[in-house]
């Protein structure tokens, strides 16, 4: 789909409104240049763009495809074909959206391949208008306004990342657990987007040289480099940081299993106790449960009850008890540590 088509000549737009295709690729040679707006085009629309206008069937090939770097390419006509990629951070998903535009850079005109909703130009064209003085330098000063708002639109998205990360961050080292999915999947985010960034600058350093640019251009493609050094540091330092948060979230991980471990122990011991507690109550049920003659005879009053059945449950209770003082008393020697140095035997010396 067209978005956009204009003609520029001595910094201003010759007329209102978008013109048809062939009207454009005719108007190339009245001087000045065509910028011809498109956004997710057909294969039909895209042949057609390129018979007006005559492009490379190798360039055309680029623009439909979905690149994961940034580059740049120069055919032998002079036409450079110019690959970035977008992004912008969703708030309600909390995810960074991703597209891409390719540049079709030639003197008399300038077509752009928007790809994905995050590679709005609407702003980049209306800021070049602007600026008439940059406009008379002709069709890279429309390459200048596409890198400025590509650019510009990196530091929201590095701010929300980076507000995402310090979240999980006081998560995981307040010793409480983090979510290591969210951690994986912001390490990926940042990934992608280091992919995005960090090949531009290459990209955009070519455009620094003189022979590439117009000397007015090139303090404006300078500030545009420099914002985007900042910006591949920043995001550089993300990944960093994150590999960290995820090294530190295991270890939380593992102390929390400790715990666990620990807690399930200490439940195996008092319940080990009870039963030992027990056993010799069972024992004592289990005695005069018996219904052997003699303990019908004799067990016949309440002293042979006190006897036999206070006396059997108290023996095992004074000898269970006196047990669990003698381990106390003589508890289980640590393990000495090993000793790593290296003993070295004195040599005597040699005669």
């Amino acid at each position: 789909m067209i978005v956009d088509c204009a003609h520029y000549r001595d910094g201003r737009r010759q007329h209102e409104g978008p013109m048809p295709l062939e009207e454009a690729a005719a108007r190339c040679a009245q001087g000045g240049f065509v910028w011809l707006g498109l956004f997710e085009p057909g294969p039909e629309e895209l042949a057609r763009v390129r018979e007006s206008f005559g492009l490379h069937e190798l360039a055309v090939e680029d623009a439909q495809a979905f690149h994961l770097r940034p580059k740049a390419e120069q055919y032998e006509d002079g036409t450079e074909l110019i690959i970035l990629r977008t992004a912008r951070y969703d708030d309600e998903r909390e995810e960074v959206d991703t597209g891409e535009i390719s540049v079709f850079l030639a003197e008399h005109f300038v077509i752009t391949v928007r790809q994905g909703i995050a590679s709005e130009l609407a702003g980049a064209r209306s800021r070049l208008e602007r600026r008439p003085e940059l406009l008379r330098t002709g069709s890279a000063s429309t390459l200048w306004a596409i890198f400025d708002q590509v650019v510009d639109s990196y530091a929201p998205v590095v701010n929300e990342l980076e507000r995402d990360i310090e979240q999980i961050e006081s998560t995981v080292f307040s010793g409480t657990v983090a979510p290591t999915e969210r951690i994986y999947f912001l390490r990926r985010e940042a990934t992608d987007f280091y992919r995005a960034v960090h090949p531009l600058l290459a990209v955009l350093a070519r455009r620094l040289r003189p022979s590439r640019s117009a000397t007015e251009l090139l303090p404006y493609f300078r500030d545009v480099h420099d914002h985007l050094l900042l910006v591949n540091e920043e995001v550089a330092a993300q990944r960093d940081l994150l590999a960290t948060v995820l090294e530190a979230n295991i270890a939380v991980i593992s102390v929390e299993q400790n715990r666990i471990n620990l807690r399930q122990t200490a439940t195996m011991e008092r319940l080990t106790i009870i039963a030992t507690v027990f056993l010799p109550l069972s024992f004592v049920v289990g005695f005069f449960g018996q219904n052997f003659a003699w303990l019908v005879r004799h067990v016949d009053s309440l002293t042979a009850f006190v006897v036999f059945g206070l006396g059997g449950l108290l023996l095992p209770c004074v000898l269970l008890f006196v047990w669990l003082r003698g381990q106390r008393a003589h508890p289980t020697p640590p393990v000495p540590a090993v000793n790593n140095a290296v003993h070295h035997t004195p040599r005597s010396p040699a005669p």
